[in-house]
């Protein structure tokens, strides 16, 4: 797994520091002042030739000379020294490094590539280099030269940016927020920020995670470590550089409007993890997330002494799509009871600026039992009347008993002190209320969690390998493209285009190629014999942009019309590119449809994250409307309507005065089938349908431009070659029958099989359940199952088996691969009462055909030495059975493939 070592990395039992230093202003000495401020309460060992004792402990000349080995080695010195530290750390049985160490240098033959090599003969896990280090509250460790050790808390940071680590610290120092970890990943040598994502979303002392970003290094393993988290915890993510432009050449409309930023934003959304803008966003989120968890709706009370910022909080609500609660009349009537006659009768609730601390404690208890709010924003402008100190105490005294009394369910409750004594802020703060210097914050803080929750019910979504609405002719499409490349040829032309599509069942003008005036006078014909009218188009594989060179003539109404603009075409795209190859013109049918839209829709391939759908307005100027949203493929139907609902254009798809509304889900099919042509032919790097004409009757393509050319899988695994996220892998359905002709249906998990697995283990003895968890289970939580069957395909599977007969749910068996996709551990558990049937036998054959197909070398797993049936088992499906040397009760085994 990619958690393989780590929590020996981030909460060690033993530490070596190699660079330890008493010099002044060094980085040994600073990260040495941590470690003993922090008081970790391990083995510590400092390591430096040039000294005896350091601060009072014993500093050895090398790593071998300490009288332990020790589990994490935290090195400062020069890049030179470091390949040989890590294998000295290697040989002595240590599981990794933090390397503060900058300017190791890139690829073949660099320091970096060297630290690397000699970590992997170990199974050395490294974080760094050029890392400000890892602070770990609940282990009591500060291996970092961080000014501040953070508090312990929820939350966990993960940051590229060893500068946006210190500073986030020292910010939640200020606010009493707390950390479970900080950890600077820098380089991303070895540990990135996919094995983090997997390590904090199993801690369970963390409660939700901020990244920051500057580059992903694996899409496809960040994609599904990204998604696994997001289903259990909120992940938030900052990442700069959003005006960087598209490197490279781009030769379609879709091409330029997928931006770096944009594919980002794409992916973020799709893996279910909520994107802010910068760090006051991220502080704001931290503030929100730090406190004791919810999942609110987005209807907000707002409880104020002051109208004013009250109408303020409302507006920034409105605008960023959260819901002002509706008071109902008992509501109103409670308040009433205990508010003078001049409170404002409505939300926001003014309770008038001599608001004393009792009456915020009425009206703050009426309104956390009211089942019409979602949250609460409670706002105090201090005044000469009241003390906004005791309004705080009080404040936080109400909350603190609907928090006992609600334990699980606790409304939340945000503050906004305006002009209040800074006792009053640290109050709330220490009181796990968050709080903000303006009402527009805390709105923003309380939308950040609104989303959050709409992003995961996005993330929940599962699209099948293959839409089940259309059969597309994907050897056609195949042959089509094929055709092409082995021409040498990087673009299709418009009747290959037409062909394409209408292998995936997306209509077209009627389109013709004609060489010289009279082919085409000859196909115009046939159009106007239908009492249309023609539009003519330059037909040239070296003409991007057709109209630019003024290569397109519409509305054309007769043979003779035809025959000289045909001639009059190609003589000026001659005439303006001597260069292009002219094979004649296209010869269309003009499509008059008043009161169509002009959409685009296309595929673009980001070097990231490899392809992308693109939707948005089109037509000759879809640049400069840049009316766009993107998507990460696969697509099913209800992600392509909500790709659709995020542009502006979407809003003229409906009804409206005398236009009908576009024809119900056209527009989201061709969506559909575009992202499953990308699946099918990864061959195609760009396509453009522009303009894709929409209206009550359907959809017809108008214009389009599909580039094309030979691939190299972008991610590790199988799978669409060029798709950092894995369709539902539903060829491997497998109908198995074992022994006594008991028929089995054996099937990838999906997330709704999650009633049933809590059912299954309903079924497994609790002696079994520990034979497979190696410690007694009392209760197995939403989050533990989620963990369990909400999974993306990229780097695990597990499959659930069925009785064909009663549908019930028999047993589960899974895989997980390492981080580097070449070994995967393996774990299967089974109905207690349904042993002995060959079920177990049949799902380790079916996982081990699995592992095999997906290019891993080997198979392991963990088995206690009493649990005789599965090493039997093991046996005699060929693994090797081994005694772990540092645990003396379980079985390593291992089955080479």
């Amino acid at each position: 797994m990619s958690t393989y070592r780590l929590n020996s990395l981030l909460s060690p039992r033993s530490v070596a520091l190699v660079g330890a230093s008493p010099r002044r202003g060094s980085v040994g000495a600073a990260i040495l002042g941590n470690i003993l401020k922090a008081k970790f309460g391990g083995k510590l060992g400092l390591v430096n030739a040039r000294y005896h004792e350091i601060h009072g402990l014993t500093a050895v000349r090398g790593l071998e000379q300490l009288p332990f080995v020790p589990e994490l080695v935290v090195i400062t010195t020069p890049p030179q020294s470091i390949p040989g530290i890590i294998d000295q750390a290697g040989r002595l049985g240590s599981a990794g490094a933090v390397i503060v160490t900058a300017g190791f240098g890139h690829g073949a033959g660099s320091f970096a590539e060297a630290a690397e090599r000699e970590a992997q003969k170990y199974g050395m896990r490294l974080i760094g280099p050029d890392s400000l280090g890892i602070m770990m509250p609940g282990a009591q460790l500060n291996a970092s030269f961080a000014a501040h050790m953070p508090a312990a808390g929820s939350l966990a940071l993960i940051s590229q940016s060893g500068a946006i680590a210190a500073g986030m610290v020292d910010w939640a120092a200020q606010r009493g927020v707390g950390f479970s970890g900080v950890v600077s990943i820098g380089d991303q040598l070895d540990v990135d920020i996919a094995d983090l994502l997997d390590y904090f979303a199993l801690d369970g002392r963390t409660r939700a995670i901020l990244l920051y970003v500057e580059a992903v290094k694996n899409a496809r393993k960040f994609m599904s470590a990204a998604r696994a988290a997001a289903r259990v915890i909120p992940v938030v993510v900052v990442k700069p550089d959003r005006a960087t432009q598209r490197v490279g050449a781009v030769g379609t409309h879709s091409g330029t409007l997928a931006s770096s930023d944009a594919v980002h934003d794409a992916a973020f959304r799709r893996a279910g993890i909520l994107r802010v803008s910068d760090l006051r966003d991220l502080f704001d989120c931290a503030e929100t997330l730090g406190r004791p968890g919810w999942r609110p709706g987005k209807r907000l009370a707002i409880l104020t002494n002051g109208g004013g910022i009250g109408a303020l909080a409302v507006d920034r609500l409105v605008e960023l799509g959260g819901t002002l609660a509706v008071l109902a009349p008992d509501i109103r009537e409670k308040l009433d009871a205990v508010l003078p006659p001049t409170w404002s009768d409505s939300n926001p609730i003014d309770i008038v600026g001599d608001a004393d601390a009792a009456r915020y404690a009425a009206a703050l208890e009426i309104l956390l039992a009211d089942r019409g709010n979602d949250a609460i924003l409670v706002m105090n402008v201090q005044t000469a009347l009241a003390s906004a100190e005791e309004v705080a105490a009080t404040v936080i005294s109400v909350v603190g008993e609907h928090r006992k009394q609600n334990a699980r369910w606790a409304k939340p409750v945000l503050a906004v002190w305006v002009g209040g004594e800074p006792k009053a802020v640290e109050l709330l703060s220490s009181a796990g209320i968050p709080n903000y210097p303006t009402g527009g914050d805390a709105v923003r803080g309380f939308m950040h969690l609104v989303h959050h929750r709409q992003v995961v019910d996005e993330l929940m979504q599962v699209p099948p390998a293959l839409p089940e609405s259309f059969e597309p002719n994907t050897e056609a499409a195949k042959r089509i493209v094929n055709t092409a490349l082995a021409d040498g040829r990087q673009w299709l032309d418009l009747i290959e285009i037409k062909q394409l599509l209408a292998a995936y069942e997306i209509t077209m003008v009627a389109t013709f190629a004609a060489a010289d005036p009279d082919q085409a006078v000859a196909h115009a014909s046939q159009i106007f014999a239908r009492g249309a009218t023609v539009v003519l188009k330059i037909n040239s594989r070296d003409i991007a942009h057709k109209s630019d060179v003024g290569g397109v003539v519409l509305n054309l109404t007769s043979p003779d019309a035809v025959r000289a603009a045909t001639i009059d075409i190609m003589a000026r795209a001659k005439a303006r590119c001597p260069d292009a190859r002219i094979s004649g013109v296209i010869v269309q049918e003009m499509v008059v449809r008043a009161k169509a839209r002009e959409l685009i829709m296309g595929l673009a391939d980001d070097p990231t994250f490899g392809t992308v759908v693109v939707f948005g307005r089109g037509g000759t100027a879809v640049e400069i409307i840049n009316d766009k949203a993107l998507a990460l493929p696969p697509l099913d139907m209800q992600l392509a309507r909500e790709l659709v609902g995020r542009t502006r254009v979407s809003r003229l798809l409906g009804a409206y005065r005398d236009v009908s509304a576009v024809k119900a889900d056209a527009v989201p099919l061709v969506l559909v089938k575009l992202s499953q042509m990308a699946a099918d032919i990864p061959e195609i790097r760009e396509l453009d349908i522009n303009p894709l004409l929409a209206d009550e009757n359907g959809v017809t393509a108008v214009d389009a431009r599909v580039a094309i050319g030979s691939v190299a899988p972008k991610f590790r695994g199988r799978g669409p070659a060029k798709f950092a996220v894995r369709p539902y892998p539903s060829r491997w359905e497998r109908h198995i029958q074992v022994k006594d002709g008991w028929r089995i249906l054996a099937r990838p998990i999906r997330p709704e099989d999650e009633p049933l697995i809590h059912e299954f283990l309903r079924h497994v003895t609790p002696n079994d359940l520990r034979l497979r968890f190696f410690a007694p289970i009392k209760e197995f939580t939403h989050q533990f199952i989620a963990r369990l069957t909400q999974l993306d395909y990229a780097r695990a599977m597990a499959f659930v088996a069925f009785d064909e007969a009663t549908s019930e749910l028999l047993g589960v068996v899974r895989i997980h691969s390492d981080s580097i996709y070449e070994s995967g551990e393996y774990a299967i558990l089974l109905r207690s009462d349904l042993k002995g049937k060959g079920l177990g036998w049949a799902l380790m054959q079916l996982i081990i055909e699995y592992a095999r197909s997906e290019g891993l070398k080997e198979i392991s797993g963990d088995v206690l030495h009493e649990n005789h049936v599965m090493l039997d088992m093991c046996r005699s499906l060929g693994f090797e059975v081994k005694s772990d040397p540092t645990e003396a009760d379980i079985c390593k085994v291992r089955l080479k493939l």
